[in-house]
């Protein structure tokens, strides 16, 4: 059985862990390649777009794939629309692998807002220091503000338009709640912007945000195309074996 996944998340390690010592399953991992030294991965791994969807539904094709499992980040809104049109096209059985998103619980102060566009909005006129824990791809959003921004990611950002004020701390998780709050105090943050990616890899930030009673803007995630949806790797196993290809 030929089996694509579709990368970028925890759970697709997690999945890729698990099917890799599998004689009876051939799978693959493919990665955006928006990181530029991705963690090792225990199976044959491509990295790189597809070419939209017409790409992926020769790909599909070509590479005579019977099942696609998307376990990419929850905010990948296009790579996840792609692959239900290609796997639409070519009757691809394809679910989804991901992680349920976080919920507001006692002692969280969330402004819950669409887009990044709106985040920088949300977070009004009055100057402050903001924990940018989005990302560096969606920086440009928040340029011509006049807070003060401390952006974490994996990576530096491309040149262009970012915050004047910004400091860039490069680092990759997973960060513990003390870990958090230290940054937090260091950098004197006042509120914090979030994408509610959900799981447990990265939910210190919002923890730590409660302990230190901050306001946090949570951008919500974007709709997803109509699939099955699995929330626990046992039921994206079970998944694999009802959709075997017949002998």
């Amino acid at each position: 059985m030929r089996i694509l996944i579709l990368g970028g998340s925890s759970e697709a390690t997690l999945l890729a862990k698990a099917l890799a010592p599998r004689a009876d399953l051939n799978a693959i991992l493919s990665l955006a390649g928006r990181t530029k030294n991705p963690a090792p991965m225990p199976l044959p791994t491509r990295i790189g777009g597809f070419g939209g969807v017409e790409g992926l539904r020769s790909y599909l094709r070509d590479a005579r794939i019977n099942a696609v499992i998307d376990a990419t980040h929850p905010f990948a809104a296009q790579m996840k629309r792609n692959a239900a049109q290609a796997c639409g096209a070519t009757n691809t059985p394809l679910c989804a692998f991901t992680r349920a998103p976080w919920v507001a619980g006692e002692g969280d102060d969330w402004i819950e807002v669409d887009t990044a566009a709106e985040a920088a909005v949300a977070l009004g006129e009055t100057p402050k220091r903001v924990f940018l824990a989005i990302g560096r791809q969606q920086a440009g959003a928040f340029a011509g503000q006049n807070h003060h921004f401390v952006l974490r990611a994996i990576d530096a950002p491309d040149a262009g338009a970012l915050p004047a004020s910004l400091d860039l701390v490069l680092a990759r998780g997973p960060f513990t709640v003390e870990d958090e709050i230290a940054l937090m105090r260091e950098k004197r943050i006042d509120i914090v912007v979030s994408k509610n990616a959900g799981g447990e890899a990265t939910r210190a930030k919002i923890d730590g945000a409660r302990a230190e009673k901050l306001q946090v803007v949570m951008i919500r995630r974007p709709k997803t195309p109509e699939r099955p949806v699995f929330e626990n790797i046992e039921d994206a196993l079970a998944w694999i074996e009802a959709h075997r290809p017949a002998s």
